[in-house]
């Protein structure tokens, strides 16, 4: 369950983030994660909600937005979402592409007290 060490990372960011900015509380943090990251949503909010007990971000939501996995052909252009992971344009049929999106694991922003 790789959840439990992205959810660490998670905290690390916020913990220091709270810290150089003298806050007291943490009440929201927002994560974009790509379709192709393979987290589980349930799982990691589980795991953070695990190891934010008895500290400043003991009841934080995870608001959680998702990126779509997409890429765009190197051949014709045509961008498009990879699904099931076929990686082949359904426009030209060609199989090299570069991807745009989806790959994404970050914290987008803090709320804080």
């Amino acid at each position: 369950m790789h959840e439990m060490s992205i959810a660490e990372g998670v905290m690390d960011i916020a913990l220091d983030y709270a810290k150089k900015n003298h806050a007291q509380k943490i009440t929201k943090i927002g994560l974009i994660i790509g379709e192709m990251s393979g987290v589980v949503e349930e799982s990691l909010t589980f795991s953070f909600r695990m190891i934010a007990e008895g500290t400043i971000a003991e009841g934080a939501e995870l608001a959680i937005r998702q990126t779509p996995l997409m890429g765009r052909c190197t051949k014709c252009g045509k961008s498009f979402h990879i699904e099931h992971y076929n990686f082949w344009c359904p426009e030209c049929k060609d199989g090299v592409l570069k991807l745009e999106s989806g790959r994404e694991m970050q914290v987008e922003y803090l709320e804080v007290d």
